[in-house]
């Protein structure tokens, strides 16, 4: 003989591995990393009491303005994201959710990825060097730069380099500097022939620019989608694929001479 399940019953006993599933999920940590806007440096300045960047070999000129890198702060690799930490920040303008891959290599230890991120961050300087003098054709065997910022890992700053080195060495061309006395800050990798590279966490570094002051924020061309989705109010965004590309921005953006590019 078969019995029956009321109704309230059966939908009862159904629920219960649904409820056990998300109570799992609730506490299980998560292959997550939580991203919020992190630290701005101006590159044409100091960081930490030493000069972000040092010329010898050729004379340099004083520079106005300011041309900020910007960054996002992760939680670390073996931090355990639950549920609960991904649902708030998915509610939050200020906090991403990233898949912890996309932050951090797969399969190393802390140290390992801190390492990878000096070596990335290495990599970008020389790269960022190279670029600048090639821009002014200038000979790389005879002028020294040497790019120093702490606590900063990673190639995003390679673009905002490259800059600072082209405003103390050339400024605008014609006696005055790229800045134009403004704030101005930006993401991108930057290789040798000064291609402009994607990075990640654009919209946290929008809202890091202009929390530090920055009212110009050079993005690589390919995430303008990402710069405007949480773009800060009084923030321009000016999308960039090249060094040359960004150094004409600057100066039709100083000079009210030519045209600025837009997202």
């Amino acid at each position: 003989m078969l019995s029956r399940l009321t109704r309230p019953r059966a939908v009862a006993v159904c629920a219960l591995p649904v409820v056990a599933l998300l109570a799992t999920a609730a506490f299980a940590p998560l292959p997550f990393s939580l991203t919020q806007p992190g630290l701005t440096a101006n590159v044409l300045g100091d960081n930490k009491g030493e000069p972000v960047i040092t010329i010898s070999g050729a004379p340099t000129r004083d520079t106005s303005g300011q041309l900020r890198m910007t960054t996002i702060e992760a939680t670390s690799p073996d931090t355990d994201v639950r549920f609960g930490d991904v649902i708030d920040a998915w509610f939050s303008t200020e906090k991403a959710v990233m898949p912890r891959d996309s932050v951090y290599p797969s399969g190393q230890s802390t140290r390992e990825i801190e390492q990878y991120n000096t070596e990335q961050m290495k990599e970008s300087q020389d790269a960022a060097t190279e670029a600048a003098l090639n821009y002014l054709d200038l000979d790389d065997k005879n002028i020294k730069v040497t790019l120093t910022l702490a606590d900063v890992g990673g190639p995003s700053a390679g673009l905002l380099f490259s800059l600072g080195i082209v405003d103390k060495l050339n400024g605008n061309a014609a006696g005055g500097d790229l800045t134009g006395g403004r704030s101005i800050a930006g993401t991108g990798t930057i290789d040798a022939a000064g291609k402009v590279g994607a990075v990640g966490g654009v919209s946290l570094k929008t809202q890091a620019a202009k929390r530090d002051g920055a009212t110009v924020f050079l993005v690589p061309k390919a995430e303008c989608g990402d710069a405007k989705a949480e773009l800060p109010k009084g923030l321009r965004l000016v999308p960039v694929t090249t060094l040359k590309g960004a150094v004409g921005a600057l100066e039709a953006l100083e000079s009210g001479k030519g045209t600025v590019p837009s997202c």
